[in-house]
C-alpha cells in the first residue's frame, strides 16, 4: 500500500480543481470495478456489482481533493499574493515551498519579513505572505494569473519503517484503502452491490459526497476520512498512530453499522477503537447520513499526525487495518439487511 499513498500523495488537486487527478484516480479504480465514471461535479465512481437480483447497495467513500491555495494577484515585483482554499493554517505557511499550477508548473517558496522586522509580539498573517516564483513582474504575469491553484510541494515520505509523511494524506490514504478493498473484493463472492466513491470538495463543505450519494441512493454507507493522531502537544481526543482505525460513534453514526464494524473488527483481529463525535464528525458522514430519505452511515477514520501541514503522517498499517475492515465487512453482506432497522 505504501506505492499506491505515495502515488496519490504525489497527485496534485485542491478543492475544485480535482479535474487535475479525477482520470488518474479513476484509471487506479478501473481493474477491479465492473464501471468507472465520473459524475457533473467531478466524484470518480467505482462500481461492482454482485450480479444477484434484491441485493442491497453499499456506498464507500474517501474525498480525494487537497487543501490548497489559489492566487489573487501577480505584483509588478513577480510576486504572488494567495488566498487559502479548504481549512489551511496559516502558522504553517512561512517558508513553505509551493507549486503554483500556471502556464506551466512553477516552483515557488513563501517568505514573510524576518523576525527581527516584524513588531514585537506579531505573527505572519496570511495578507502579509507572499510566493516567490524568482521572475521579474513581466515574467511572472505571462506564466501565472489570477485564479491558479497552489498546492503544498511533496516532503518526505517515509518515515522509519511502518510510518509515512507527506501531503494530502488527508484524505489520499483512504483513497488508498479503498482501491484496496475494491482489489481484494474483485474476486470475492459478493452479495451486496459496491459503489466506491472517490469524492470532490470535503474540504469546502463535503460537496461531492452529497450530490454522490443522492445520484447512488445506496442503502448503507461507509465515509473514511483521518482522525487526528496523538502528538508531543496534543494527545487529548487523539489516538495512537499504528494502533488500528477508529469506528465513530453517536449521532452521525447508525448505532447498528457501528456495532457490525466492531463485531467484524474483532472476528477478523483487525485493531479498531471507538471514536465519540457528539454532533458534527466534521466528514462527508455529516452529509451522507442525510441524503434523500436518509442512509445508514458508519465513519471510519486513520489516525494522523500534523493534519492539514505538508507533512501529514501517518502508519500504513492502520490504512491497511481500513482496507482490510471493509473487505471484511462487505464479505459478509447478505440480501437481508433487516439488522439495519431500529
Amino acid at each position: 500500500m505504501k506505492k499506491l499513498i505515495k502515488q496519490l500523495s504525489d497527485m496534485r488537486g485542491i478543492s475544485g480543481f480535482e479535474y487535475r487527478i479525477s482520470d488518474k484516480i479513476a484509471e487506479l479504480f478501473e481493474k477491479y470495478a465492473d464501471e468507472v465514471r465520473t459524475d457533473a461535479l467531478g466524484n470518480v465512481i467505482a462500481v461492482k456489482k454482485c450480479g444477484k437480483p434484491n441485493s442491497p447497495k453499499i456506498m464507500i467513500e474517501a474525498h480525494m481533493d487537497e487543501i490548497g491555495l489559489i492566487v489573487t494577484s501577480v505584483t509588478d515585483d513577480g510576486f504572488l499574493t494567495f488566498a487559502p482554499v479548504g481549512g489551511v493554517d496559516e502558522r504553517t505557511l512561512p517558508s513553505t515551498e509551493v507549486i503554483v499550477h500556471g502556464r506551466r508548473d512553477l516552483n515557488g517558496v513563501i517568505g514573510i519579513k524576518p523576525a527581527s522586522m516584524l513588531e514585537a509580539g506579531k505573527t505572519a498573517k496570511i495578507r502579509d505572505m507572499a510566493i516567490d516564483i524568482g521572475y521579474d513582474g513581466k515574467t511572472a504575469k505571462s506564466l501565472a494569473a489570477v485564479g491558479d491553484s497552489i498546492t503544498l510541494a511533496q516532503s518526505v515520505g517515509e518515515l522509519g519503517s511502518r510510518q509515512f509523511s507527506g501531503k494530502s494524506l488527508d484524505d489520499r490514504a483512504s483513497v488508498a484503502a479503498l482501491i484496496t478493498a475494491m482489489k481484494k473484493l474483485k474476486s470475492a463472492d459478493l452479495h451486496a452491490d459496491v459503489y466506491a466513491v472517490a469524492a470532490v470538495q470535503e474540504e469546502v463543505g463535503c460537496r461531492g459526497a452529497k450530490t454522490a450519494i443522492y445520484g447512488i441512493e445506496p442503502d448503507m454507507a461507509i465515509a473514511v476520512d483521518v482522525t487526528h493522531g496523538i502528538t508531543p502537544d496534543n494527545s487529548e481526543n487523539a489516538f495512537k498512530v499504528g494502533e488500528g482505525l477508529t469506528i465513530s460513534m453517536g449521532p452521525n453514526i447508525h448505532p447498528k453499522m457501528a456495532k457490525r464494524l466492531f463485531e467484524t473488527a474483532e472476528k477478523n483481529k483487525i485493531k479498531a477503537e471507538p471514536e465519540i463525535d457528539g454532533g458534527n464528525t466534521g466528514t462527508d458522514a455529516w452529509v451522507m447520513q442525510v441524503s434523500r430519505a436518509g442512509v445508514p452511515t458508519a465513519l471510519l477514520s486513520i489516525p494522523l499526525k500534523y493534519m492539514h501541514t505538508s507533512v501529514e503522517t501517518l502508519a500504513l498499517s492502520d490504512a491497511e487495518a481500513v482496507a482490510k475492515l471493509i473487505t471484511c465487512f462487505i464479505e459478509d453482506l447478505r440480501e437481508d439487511i433487516s439488522w439495519l432497522k431500529l
